[in-house]
């Protein structure tokens, strides 16, 4: 195989395929980029993980001769990154090595057979799947899915036995799509009604993992136009202009999020969201390491945050506050209150609880049309 490509090209394209490359495998394979022709003028760069899968076509300037070569990924990303301005050639040798020509530079890279790269799903044919053809085809503003994504993906837990909280619940009911996430202390949901394309009225209830949540946004990032996406039994699939996107599903029974939702919050509160921040995080300086605890002392019209470390000392501040209702003490883990407060826009934020022991909602104060709240769970004062 040969082949000739602008360095700007291979660095954007290489930067998102090798993002889903683990740098530690016990699959060796798994560590390299397959890199090969599907047609006179077309290449395809794919990596994976096995559980999720990034492929990109794109347009050469030359392909002296077709087929295909396997390498390290990290490490031809790192020589991309410094390549000079000038045609970049790929040659592919004998035992598999691969020359890189680019200007007066030259790379030899050891590379491995094409065959023992993985099979990866839904590419079984030269192009990617077709989705408008698809059981489930719908279509979304790449702006839109990562905002849905950005305002949800932090309540995903971190903990890796809880497998069935390690991603996001997508649920699509006609035009609407549902972002549920939890890590069990706290609960991100956002609904968006009338903003997707879904022609044949299809419903999907789907469980993604937060890694491949976190690659759709990089793929999103300055994309202008709809992403496709589509799913089977198995995987969901997502196009974003020339990139595929693939990824397994989350197997289990995600929790009942609707018996979380609080119903019965008589009292609320509205506040600044930067400066309820801003309080947040100098106070939550003297808060214990481990649990991050502060505690909210709401009284008519302010706010007392204030927090308590047995080694380090204290903190106290007060902001103001609408509230009119009776003193109510509450704690929270300030890192929960930050991840929310950091993702929203508005100016303003409410506040609805029952007490200092029942789950509290967090709703931003918006009139858009998008819903969009946090429910968190208080701590023990």
């Amino acid at each position: 195989m040969q082949f000739t490509i602008a360095p700007q090209v291979l660095q954007k394209e290489l930067g998102f395929v090798q993002g889903i490359v683990e740098r530690k495998n016990t699959i060796p394979v798994l560590a390299n980029i397959l890199i090969e022709s599907t047609g006179p003028d077309s290449i395809r760069i794919s990596g994976t993980d096995l559980d999720a899968t990034i492929r990109t076509e794109i347009a050469p300037s030359e392909i002296k001769t077709e087929g295909g070569i396997c390498v390290q990924a990290k490490k031809l990303f790192d020589i991309a990154r410094l390549l000079p301005d000038a045609p970049v050639t790929f040659i592919k040798e004998e035992n598999e090595w691969v020359t890189v020509r680019c200007g007066q530079s030259k790379f030899r890279l050891p590379g491995i057979a094409t065959e023992t790269f993985p099979d990866l799903p839904g590419m079984t044919t030269e192009k990617a799947p077709d989705l408008s053809a698809s059981k489930t085809p719908f279509a979304i503003t790449s702006s839109l899915l990562k905002l849905l994504i950005t305002r949800t993906i932090f309540a995903i837990t971190q903990e890796e036995g809880r497998y069935t909280l390690s991603g996001a619940k997508f649920e699509i009911r006609g035009d609407e799509i549902k972002i549920i996430t939890t890590d069990g202390h706290r609960l991100a949901l956002i609904h968006a009604k009338g903003e997707l394309k879904n022609p044949a009225n299809e419903t999907l209830d789907l469980l993604i993992p937060k890694k491949t949540l976190s690659e759709l946004t990089k793929l999103a990032t300055n994309f202008d136009g709809d992403i496709m996406f589509g799913a089977d039994e198995n995987h969901v699939y997502f196009q974003v202009g020339t990139r595929s996107l693939i990824s397994r599903l989350l197997s289990g029974q995600f929790p009942n999020y609707e018996m979380v939702l609080p119903k019965n919050n008589d009292k609320s509160a509205t506040f600044k969201t930067d400066q309820l921040n801003k309080a947040l995080r100098r106070v939550a300086l003297m808060a214990d390491d481990r649990s991050h605890a502060v505690v909210l002392t709401l009284q008519k019209e302010k706010l007392a945050i204030s927090s308590r470390n047995a080694e380090e000392g204290e903190a106290d501040e007060t902001i103001a506050t609408t509230y009119e209702g009776e003193e109510t003490i509450i704690g929270f883990n300030a890192a929960y209150l930050q991840d929310f407060l950091n993702v929203v826009s508005t100016e303003d934020v409410v506040v609805e609880f029952k007490d200092g022991n029942s789950q509290v909602e967090f709703r931003p104060v918006s009139d858009e049309e998008i819903k969009f709240l946090a429910i968190v769970m208080p701590m023990r004062t």
